[in-house]
C-alpha cells in the first residue's frame, strides 16, 4: 500500500485547519472522498443529466445503465445472490426505518419480540421502538460486558420462538467492537428469527459477504464508504423482500395505477419510489472501484496496525479511560480524559488541526452503561498515518496541560 499515493487521491487531506495540516480522525461519522468520486458527480451534472428508467432518449438510457451498474457493483461488494436484492435508500437510517415498517407491518403481532443490543446506534433503536408501539411487539435488549462485547450467553438466552427479528451492529460506532455476527445469525435462525446486520461501520473496513453470513438483511450508507451523502442500501433476501409491502408510494414503484387499485412493481423498484439520488448513485461506483483497487483485506490490516499504535500511545497519557476494549475491535477508540469535558478536549484538538468526534455518538443508552453522558472518539481509516497519531497524542497532552 503506497500511502503517499493514496493520500494524494483525497483532496480533503491537503487542507489546513487553524493553520495546521488536517488530521482527520472522524471517519466513523463520515469518510473522506476520493477525487474520482467527486469528478464523477461533476461529470454527471455537466454532461449526463437526465432521469433514469423513464426516457428512451440517449441521456436517459446512458444514465440508467450507469445507475444499474452501481447496483451490480454493490451486489458484488457484499456478494448478494441477485442485484435486485439491493435496494437504494437515503442511508442506513432510512434502510432501517424501511425494514422496521415493512417487515413489522407484515410479520409482527402483539407479544412478538425484536432483539437488539445495548451498543446499538439510535437508528437501530428508535425505528424498532416505533414499530413495536404500533404493532404490540416488544423490544428486547441483549447486554454487554465491561469490555464492550455482547454477552453471548445472555444473547442466546433471550432468543426464543417469539423472536421475529434480531438487528445488531456488525461493528459498534462507539466502542469499535466487532461482533461475532456469523455465529449470532446462526443462533437466531435456530429459533426461526430473521437477522439484520447494521454494516454501517464495517463495510468500508473489512470484507462483508452476505451469503457467507447468511443474514436476511444488511444495511449501510455510502458516505461511510468514501462515497456521497444521501445514499444508502438495504440488502434483503429475495423471498422476504417480495413478502414485504412497499415503504412509500409514487413513481417507479408501481406496475399499474387506477383509481380503484394500484399494483406494485417487482424488485427492486417496489421499494424505490420517486426520483432517486442519481448523480450520487452513479458516482458511488467510483468509490467501490477505488475500495476494491486498494483491497479490503489490506485496509483491515493497515487499520488494525493504526488502532494498536493509537491505543498503546493513548494509554501512556495519565487519566485516560478507554471505553470498551473488546477482544476484536475495528479502528474506533472512544475515551475520556479525567477532569476534562470531551467538548473542551475536542475544541482544543481542533485548534491543533485534529478532527475528532465528541458527544454521545447517537448511543446514549450505551454511554449510560459506561456511566458517562459524552465521550471523545477517534476513528481511523486506511489513509491515516502513525505520524498523524503522534500529532493527535501531542494535542491531547497539550490540552491536558492547559486544562488541568
Amino acid at each position: 500500500m503506497n500511502i503517499d499515493s493514496i493520500r494524494s487521491d483525497f483532496p480533503q487531506l491537503h487542507i489546513k485547519v487553524n493553520n495546521h495540516p488536517l488530521v482527520y480522525f472522524d471517519n466513523a461519522a463520515t469518510t473522506l472522498k476520493p477525487k474520482v468520486m467527486i469528478d464523477a458527480i461533476t461529470e454527471y451534472y455537466s454532461h449526463q443529466v437526465a432521469n433514469v428508467h423513464r426516457g428512451i432518449h440517449t441521456l436517459s438510457e446512458v444514465g440508467t445503465r450507469h445507475f444499474e451498474e452501481t447496483r451490480i457493483a454493490v451486489q458484488k461488494l457484499i456478494n448478494a445472490r441477485e442485484s435486485y436484492e439491493v435496494i437504494y435508500t437515503k442511508g442506513t437510517t432510512e434502510s432501517l426505518n424501511l425494514l422496521a415498517q415493512c417487515f413489522g407491518r407484515q410479520f409482527f403481532k402483539p407479544g412478538d419480540e425484536i432483539l437488539i443490543s445495548m451498543m446499538e446506534h439510535h437508528s437501530n433503536i428508535v425505528p424498532w421502538q416505533m414499530i413495536a408501539e404500533a404493532t404490540g411487539a416488544k423490544l428486547v435488549v441483549a447486554p454487554i460486558n465491561d469490555r464492550g462485547d455482547i454477552d453471548q450467553v445472555e444473547y442466546k438466552k433471550l432468543l426464543n420462538n417469539k423472536t421475529k427479528i434480531v438487528s445488531i451492529a456488525h461493528v459498534s460506532n462507539t466502542l469499535g467492537t466487532v461482533n461475532p455476527i456469523k455465529e449470532m445469525i446462526k443462533d437466531a435462525h435456530a429459533v426461526g428469527a430473521k437477522f439484520c446486520v447494521d454494516a454501517a461501520q464495517s463495510i468500508a473496513h473489512m470484507p462483508v459477504d452476505v451469503q457467507d453470513l447468511d443474514c436476511d438483511f444488511l444495511v449501510f450508507s455510502a458516505h461511510k464508504v468514501f462515497g456521497p451523502n444521501a445514499l444508502g442500501f438495504l440488502y434483503g433476501k429475495e423471498d422476504l423482500l417480495n413478502q414485504m409491502p412497499p415503504y412509500q408510494g409514487g413513481g417507479a414503484m408501481i406496475s399499474e395505477v387506477t383509481f380503484d387499485k394500484t399494483t406494485y412493481n417487482i424488485l427492486p423498484n417496489k421499494f424505490e419510489a420517486g426520483t432517486p439520488a442519481i448523480a450520487e448513485i452513479i458516482a458511488f461506483k467510483k468509490s467501490i472501484d477505488y475500495l476494491n483497487a486498494v483491497g479490503l483485506a489490506e485496509i483491515a490490516k493497515r487499520e488494525h496496525q493504526l488502532l494498536e499504535y493509537a491505543t498503546s500511545e493513548l494509554k501512556k497519557i495519565s487519566g485516560i479511560r478507554i471505553l470498551g476494549e473488546a477482544l476484536e475491535k475495528s479502528g474506533v477508540i472512544s475515551f475520556l480524559l479525567e477532569g476534562v469535558h470531551p467538548h473542551d478536549l475536542g475544541t482544543i484538538l481542533d485548534k491543533e488541526g485534529v478532527a475528532i468526534r465528541t458527544g454521545h455518538h447517537c448511543t446514549q443508552p450505551l454511554l449510560k452503561r459506561f456511566n458517562c453522558t459524552a465521550a471523545a472518539r477517534a476513528s481511523l481509516a486506511f489513509y491515516n498515518t502513525k505520524e498523524e497519531v503522534d500529532i493527535f497524542i501531542n494535542a491531547i497532552n497539550k490540552a491536558r496541560n492547559f486544562l488541568l
